[in-house]
C-alpha cells in the first residue's frame, strides 16, 4: 500500500505541475481529481499520515479568512497541509495532502455542503463550525437542510474530537451540546450590536420550541447573545470571548480575547466586525489545536488579507480593494464596514456561475441603500450587470450616478479613471467575478495568481 500511494501521490503532482506550465490553472484541484480517480481510498490514507492529524474548518462566511488565520498562527512552528488557495472540496483537500510532503498537520477550510465526507475520510481532531447563513439555495437547499446533515456528521465523530463552535450562532452551538470535548466562542460587546435583527436574518426561531429568540445583542445577522422567552434556551456561556472591540476605520480593528487561561490583547490590520468573527473563530481553532496564546497575538498581527477578502492591489498609483461579497449577511456586513468611509466610486460585479450560485435574488435582501444615499458613483458589472443595476435604481440611486458595464475589464478601467492617484477604488465582486478581476490584474503584474504561495 506504502508504494502504491506513493506512486499515485507522484502521479498526481506531476499533473499539477503540467496544469500549472501550461497556463490551465494553478493545480489546485486536478491532482486531487486524478488521485481520486486512481484511488478513492487515497485521502483517508494520506490524512492518517500526518503526525498531528486534521483540523477542520466549515461555515457559510469567512472559511478562506478564517483558515488562513488559521495557519498564520499554527504554521510558526508546524509544517502544514493546508488548502491555502481555497479548493475547499475533497478534490481540493485532497491536492493539497497530495503536494504537502512532510506535513505535520492538516489544515483544512470544507465547503459546507462537503463537510460530512469530508469528516468520514480525514477523521479530524478538531472540528471548528463558524456560522450558517443562507447562501447558494440552489445549490445548497434552505439552511435547516444543512444543519441536519451537519448534525448527522458531528454525532459520527469520535468522542475524542474536539468541536469548536460559534456559540452566537444558534444552530452551531446546538450541535456542542453534550459533547464532552468542546469550545465555544463569542463576541461579548453590545456597543456594536445592531439596533434590531434585521430582516434578512436566518435563525430567529428557538430550536427548542419554535418562539422567536429575543436578542440582547445582534452583531452579525443573526449571530449574538439570544435566549427564547417561552422555554430558557439561549446562548451557552463563551469559553473564547472578544470583549471591548474598537473598529478602526476601514484599516484594522482591535479586541481583547479572554479565555480560561489568560487574555490577549489582538490588533488586526482588517476592519469590520465580521473579520473580529473570523479572528476569534481562528484564535479558538489553534487553542484547540494546542497554540499558545502569545501564539494567536503574534499570527493574528501578522496576518494581513486572504485573497479577495479586503484584499488591497496596488494599480498605477492607485489601490484596488477587493472585497467579496457572496450573500445578504455577508454583503450587508460589507456595506456597514464602508459606511465608516463611503467611497466616491463603486464597482460592484455580480456573476452567477456555478460557484456563484445560480440565483441571484439574493441581492435585494442586501441593504445597499446606506452606501447608496452617498457614494459618487456605481458601476454595476459582471454576468448579471442589468439586474444589479436594476436593484441600485430600486435603491433610490438616481441614473446620472450609476453606470452598467458587463465586461469587467472596461468596468475596472473605468473604475481606476475616476479615483485620483494615492486613493482607492472599492470593489465588491461575487466569487467568480473576484477570480476574474484577478486573474487580469495578474496578467498586468499588479498581484500573483491566488494559488502562489508567495502572494
Amino acid at each position: 500500500m506504502g508504494v502504491r500511494l506513493s506512486l499515485e501521490t507522484a502521479a498526481a503532482r506531476g499533473l499539477g505541475a503540467l496544469s500549472r506550465a501550461v497556463g490551465r490553472g494553478g493545480g489546485t484541484t486536478v491532482p486531487g481529481k486524478a488521485l481520486w480517480k486512481l484511488d478513492p481510498g487515497a485521502v483517508d490514507a494520506l490524512a492518517r499520515r500526518l503526525p498531528e492529524g486534521t483540523v477542520v474548518f466549515s461555515a457559510t462566511n469567512g472559511k478562506t479568512t478564517t483558515t488562513a488565520m488559521a495557519a498564520e498562527i499554527l504554521g510558526g512552528r508546524r509544517r502544514l497541509a493546508w488548502n491555502r488557495a481555497g479548493a475547499n472540496l475533497l478534490s481540493g483537500i485532497a491536492s493539497a495532502l497530495v503536494s504537502a510532503g512532510r506535513a505535520d498537520l492538516g489544515l483544512f477550510e470544507v465547503d459546507e455542503a462537503a463537510l460530512p465526507e469530508a469528516l468520514e475520510r480525514l477523521q479530524p481532531r478538531v472540528l471548528a463550525l463558524g456560522n450558517l447563513f443562507r447562501d447558494q439555495l440552489d445549490r445548497y437547499g434552505e439552511l435547516e437542510l444543512v444543519a441536519e446533515r451537519w448534525r448527522a456528521a458531528v454525532e459520527r465523530l469520535p468522542v475524542d474530537t474536539t468541536l469548536v463552535v460559534n456559540a452566537d450562532d444558534a444552530v452551531v452551538a446546538d450541535l456542542a451540546d453534550g459533547r464532552a470535548s468542546a469550545l465555544r466562542f463569542g463576541l461579548d460587546d453590545p456597543r456594536h450590536a445592531r439596533p434590531h435583527l434585521q430582516h434578512a436574518a436566518d435563525s430567529k426561531y428557538c430550536l427548542r420550541c419554535g418562539t422567536p429568540y429575543d436578542f440582547a445583542a445582534a452583531y452579525v445577522g443573526h449571530l449574538g447573545d439570544y435566549r427564547c422567552p417561552a422555554c430558557g434556551h439561549a446562548r451557552p456561556a463563551l469559553d473564547v470571548a472578544a470583549r471591548d472591540i474598537e473598529l478602526r476605520g476601514l484599516h484594522a480593528s482591535r479586541f481583547s480575547l479572554e479565555t480560561a487561561g489568560g487574555n490577549r490583547v489582538i490588533e488586526l490590520r482588517l476592519p469590520g466586525l465580521y473579520n473580529v468573527y473570523n479572528a476569534v473563530a481562528a484564535a479558538s481553532t489553534a487553542l484547540a489545536s494546542g497554540a499558545t496564546l502569545e501564539e494567536i497575538r503574534l499570527g493574528l498581527k501578522r496576518f494581513g488579507a486572504a485573497f479577495g477578502r479586503f484584499e488591497r492591489i496596488a494599480a498605477g498609483g492607485k489601490s484596488i480593494v477587493l472585497l467579496l461579497i457572496k450573500n445578504p449577511a455577508g454583503a450587508n456586513e460589507v456595506v456597514r464596514t464602508l459606511e465608516m468611509g463611503v467611497p466616491p466610486v463603486l464597482v460592484v460585479a455580480l456573476n452567477d456561475a456555478i460557484a456563484d450560485g445560480r440565483d441571484v435574488s439574493w441581492i435585494w435582501d442586501v441593504d445597499f441603500e446606506p452606501l447608496l444615499e452617498h457614494v459618487g458613483l456605481v458601476i454595476a458589472t459582471g454576468e448579471r450587470a442589468a439586474e444589479l443595476g436594476l436593484r441600485m435604481t430600486y435603491g433610490g440611486l438616481p441614473a446620472e450616478r450609476l453606470e452598467v458595464i458587463p465586461s469587467l475589464e472596461r468596468a475596472l478601467d473605468r473604475g481606476l479613471g475616476l479615483v485620483e492617484a494615492g486613493t482607492e477604488l472599492v470593489v465588491l465582486p461575487t466569487y467568480t467575478a473576484m477570480l476574474s478581476l484577478r486573474a487580469i490584474l495578474s496578467e498586468r503584474g499588479a498581484v500573483r495568481p491566488y494559488w502562489d504561495s508567495t502572494a
